[in-house]
């Protein structure tokens, strides 16, 4: 592919390139952008130190001679070596909130996040959250994120991965979280004590179908670990199901993301009512159970 740029002259210039590029490299953008020219501002934007939400009228502006051969690097690295942008500026966005990320965790992409804005209305009061469990939580960004929505509450942030959590404890640092906050290695509920009035958990769910379709980009990021969970993508979420309900509190709640083996979990649990999140910015595949739901369930495994 010809990554010759002598003729482009301003950041506009440059997101195009970078754009038709993509598109022609057939990349794939799953990882927090919806299309090549989203990536390439973010990627432009990013190697000039610029903020996300710089205004276009600066998208003109002429570039010096570093600042476009740093451009023309960074489009290049992400054509050949088909990582997702965030590994490349080790930065990830949910709600609105920056994270470190690198290889050792997913890429931040949740439809969760919907939900947490609106403080997991109309399910419980925000007075009565005291503690949160972010189970798998990854980077952190979710159990982080619920971190803001409810400033007086206890987080956990939980992962059976112990590179995983070394990532989580960076951004709860980052965002100054020390008191509220703690990572705690376990594998699922094993390590876990007490009651936590919101369970939410983006645990693997990725069938073993998917996983022989990944893209190129996915197979950067920790897909056997963080994305692999059995032949129908249920293994990890039957176990929440099952061991959930000693650790939720009488008013509690419990949100998984389960993605495209919902139809599977479904037919699994063909007695359970499951309330299927509705999102306004896309996604699905997201459910919530009462407390009083995570129990009768419970009883009958």
């Amino acid at each position: 592919m010809d990554f010759n740029h002598t003729e482009l002259r301003t950041i506009k210039d440059y997101i195009r390139w970078g754009a038709s590029h993509f598109a022609a490299a057939n990349l794939s953008f799953s990882h927090g952008m919806a299309s090549a020219i989203d990536e390439a501002a973010y990627l432009v934007l990013h190697t000039l130190h610029l903020p996300v939400d710089t205004p276009d009228l600066y998208f003109d502006s002429r570039l010096t001679t570093a600042e476009r051969a740093a451009l023309a690097e960074i489009i290049q690295q992400r054509i050949e070596t088909r990582k997702p942008a965030a590994y490349l500026t080790r930065e990830g966005w949910f709600l609105g909130l920056p994270f470190y990320v690198d290889e050792r965790v997913l890429v931040p992409r949740s439809p969760i996040a919907e939900t947490i804005e609106k403080q997991f209305a109309p399910w419980i009061e925000p007075f009565e959250v005291n503690r949160v469990l972010d189970l798998c939580t990854g980077s952190g960004c979710i159990g982080i994120a619920c971190a803001y929505a409810f400033p007086h509450a206890q987080i956990d942030l939980s992962d059976i991965s112990s590179d995983a959590l070394a990532v989580a404890a960076i951004n709860i640092e980052r965002h100054h979280l020390q008191g509220q906050a703690q990572a705690i290695q376990s594998d699922l509920f094993e390590n876990l004590h007490g009651q936590y009035d919101i369970i939410v958990s983006n645990p693997p769910y990725v069938d073993a179908d998917d996983m022989a379709a990944l893209t190129p980009e996915f197979l950067h990021e920790p897909a056997e670990l963080a994305l692999a969970s059995g032949h129908d993508g249920l293994e990890h979420a039957h176990r929440i199901l099952r061991d959930a309900a000693e650790h939720l509190s009488d008013h509690g709640i419990l949100i998984v993301e389960v993605g495209n083996s919902q139809y599977a979990l479904q037919a699994a649990y063909p007695d359970v009512e499951f309330h299927w999140l509705t999102f306004e910015r896309g996604g699905d595949g997201v459910f919530l159970l009462t407390a009083a739901q995570v129990r009768e369930l419970a009883a009958t495994l």
